[in-house]
């Protein structure tokens, strides 16, 4: 039975049919849903409801699924999974450069993406709303601290939103602190598909998180040829 404590899926989609069959496919899997037909209508939702997750068109007209991803980016730390007719590594990156969580092309199956949806949904609720680094196994980054038992960044009390990319490419990082790790083997143990460009992508937006200038990184290092390396004080 849905209640207030259920997760609340926001849909956008300029397609009526897949929007509605996406609504009802999720409210049969314990979830909340409303829906909008573009960036304009979702923008005036978020403004009066709380949405746990959004499920984003990349392609809608007027604003578009990318642009406004970047500029909910700018103030709002939703979750976004988008939906894509495009396939391309490229259009993969741009998604991922734009803040988005998860991507998914079109088509794809409604069971596929549930799965994404409930481990998006799963990360987030178990990240605490503030909470102290373990005395062990956390991996200092300056103020920065990363919790490796919960693979969890805090920036003092305060949690810092990663992906779930991001937070297992952290992850498989901090666990061989000093130890380079080639880009192919990150791709492997993380799951991130697209290649080498993708991992390149994937570090920048996490250097972002920990790194005082990310420009100029002092704890996650690039060795030319070779692959990336964390260094923690």
């Amino acid at each position: 039975m849905l209640n207030d404590d259920t997760p609340h899926v926001l849909v956008v989609d300029d397609d009526t049919r897949l929007r509605e069959l996406l609504r009802r496919y999720l409210m049969d899997n314990a979830l909340r849903v409303s829906v909008a037909a573009d960036a304009a209508a979702a923008r005036h939702q978020m403004e009066s409801l709380q949405f746990d997750l959004l499920v984003l068109d990349r392609m809608m007209p007027g604003e578009d699924g990318l642009s406004f991803a970047r500029s909910l980016r700018e103030t709002d730390r939703t979750p976004i999974l988008m939906l894509t007719a495009m396939g391309e590594v490229e259009a993969r990156i741009d998604g991922l450069e734009a803040g988005v969580d998860d991507y998914l092309a079109k088509p794809f199956e409604p069971r596929e993406l549930l799965l994404r949806i409930q481990t998006i949904l799963r990360r987030v609720t178990d990240e605490p709303a503030a909470a102290g680094p373990a005395q062990l196994g956390h991996i200092s980054l300056g103020q920065i601290v990363f919790d490796l038992g919960r693979e969890l960044l805090l920036d003092g009390n305060e949690p810092v939103h990663l992906t779930t990319t991001e937070t297992s490419l952290l992850a498989a990082l901090a666990r061989e602190p000093g130890q380079i790790l080639s880009r192919e083997d990150l791709s492997q143990r993380c799951a991130i598909d697209g290649g080498e460009r993708t991992v390149d992508v994937q570090v920048t937006r996490l250097r972002r998180k920990i790194e005082p200038d990310p420009k100029l990184p002092r704890y996650l290092q690039t060795v030319r040829g070779r692959g990336y390396v964390l260094r923690p004080d």
